[in-house]
């Protein structure tokens, strides 16, 4: 037995030492499987490997150029020896190609060396039959991408990133179109981009971050296959004008809604089935608050079915900004599931116990950012009907054992009658203090516990 394993491993540094390459006898799918997962440079770069790897990169399935590395704190590098060899190199590979599909083309880069040359490659990348494409163009001066782009029936997956106005073609067509992400770009006046959204009969997943709406009085986004929808309104969105876009939503089969932003753009959002899922996220702003409290009200009328939801701090403090609104905050008959995020300001607890006097048939609550350390809140006189007769859940990250921390977890331990669980995870701080740990732990213990069956785990 041990003469037969000397051979074999004779046998093995033979074959190493003779340059035995046993990858490259793997089928061409394999390979090209492997080859998709690296850049587009260092897949090319492969072809000195060996005759049989010669050309295997004009057939990869991925196509990824990227030119964020000829950035530079030099000056005018438009016109360097690096710009020309990227432009140089995007064109061989292109050229090159076999004519094989592409399943993937990513393309990033500033479109002001030579905006024709880039009008070219995206039109070279198409005529492949592209599934998915990613666009990430910086753009100096007016931009449009190639008609063929929008007349497509390859196309599952859309990315474009551009810093200008989208301008789009009359004829758009995107009959396979699952999923569209629009990042940065500004939308153009007109109807052009109902066009966009109604010429997509299949899409599945659409999401609008950091966009423009300004040229636009008013749009609707009605499409019958859509489940996701995140639109993200923060960073560009001006907090102090509310003379943005009514969005009309109206997809009835919607599972997923994010909304994040300061409700410049105004959301009329059609009743969302009992099985979505919403996050919410509404910054608290001290201007304009009658307002941010309708459009808050108005936009959670389209959530009242939903069986769960995430909301912020900020998000909940909106809905209680002025007190004749108050009468129109729906009840939330379905919702079974809360989640709390992001960081808490004073009072919020008190204004979180009156938003539950809305959740009827809450069962479990989460708080994913603790409670935070703010004083000064208020406990209401009423308990919530949902913590007398149906919370059974409750979690809390990042607990820290702060007295806001402790002056809930006293109320919902004694008042919530059928509460079964309560999970306390320590903060990243509090993990490392023990002592007060120790203490924290002899305070839980002190505590009365309305319900009879309610487990409390401090972790």
């Amino acid at each position: 037995m041990i003469g037969s394993f000397k051979q074999q491993k004779v046998s093995e540094n033979q074959n190493i030492d003779n340059g035995d390459d046993k990858m490259s006898h793997l089928p061409d799918c394999i390979l090209h499987h492997i080859l998709s997962f690296l850049p587009t440079k260092e897949a090319v770069a492969t072809c000195i490997l060996s005759k049989r790897w010669k050309f295997l990169w004009t057939s990869v399935p991925s196509i990824d150029f990227d030119d964020s590395l000829l950035y530079s704190s030099r000056g005018n590098i438009w016109h360097s020896h690096e710009v020309i060899h990227f432009m140089n190199f995007v064109e061989r590979v292109l050229l090159l190609r076999d004519a094989s599909s592409i399943k993937k083309f990513r393309l990033s880069c500033r479109v002001c060396f030579s905006a024709s040359h880039v009008h070219e490659w995206v039109s070279a990348a198409i005529g492949h039959n592209v599934q998915e494409l990613d666009l990430c163009l910086f753009v100096d001066e007016p931009f449009m991408l190639p008609s063929c782009v929008f007349d497509n029936a390859s196309l599952k997956t859309v990315k474009f990133e551009m810093n200008c106005i989208l301008q789009l073609p009359t004829y758009i067509s995107f009959p396979c179109l699952q999923k569209l992400q629009l990042c940065l770009v500004t939308f153009p006046k007109g109807n052009s981009m109902q066009k966009l959204f109604s010429s997509c009969p299949s899409l599945e997943e659409l999401a609008v971050l950091d966009c423009e709406w300004m040229n636009l009085s008013r749009i609707t986004i009605s499409i019958p296959s859509l489940k996701s929808l995140t639109i993200d309104d923060l960073p560009f969105c001006s907090v102090d004008d509310l003379r943005g876009c009514e969005i009309k939503i109206d997809a009835g089969n919607l599972t997923f809604f994010k909304y994040s932003g300061y409700l410049s753009n105004e959301i009329h959002l059609c009743d969302l089935s009992s099985s979505a899922f919403a996050s919410i996220h509404i910054p608290i702003i001290r201007e304009r608050r009658w307002q941010v409290a309708c459009r808050t009200v108005k936009l959670f009328g389209g959530l009242k079915n939903v069986s769960s939801l995430r909301i912020s701090s900020g998000t909940i403090k909106c809905l209680f900004l002025a007190d004749d609104v108050l009468d129109h905050i729906p009840m939330f008959q379905n919702l079974t599931h809360l989640e709390l995020s992001r960081g808490f300001e004073n009072n919020f607890i008190g204004v979180l116990l009156e938003f539950l006097q809305f959740l009827p048939k809450l069962e479990s609550l989460l708080f994913l950012e603790g409670v935070g350390t703010g004083e000064g809140d208020y406990m209401p006189k009423s308990v919530p009907d949902c913590v007398l007769s149906t919370l059974k859940m409750v979690n809390f990250q990042k607990f820290q054992g702060c007295n806001p921390e402790m002056r809930l977890l006293k109320f919902l331990l004694k008042n919530a009658l059928v509460l079964e669980k309560i999970n306390l995870f320590c903060s990243q701080s509090l993990s490392g203090d023990l002592e007060n740990q120790k203490k924290i732990g002899n305070q839980l213990r002190g505590l009365s516990i309305g319900s009879k069956h309610c487990t409390l785990a401090f972790m």
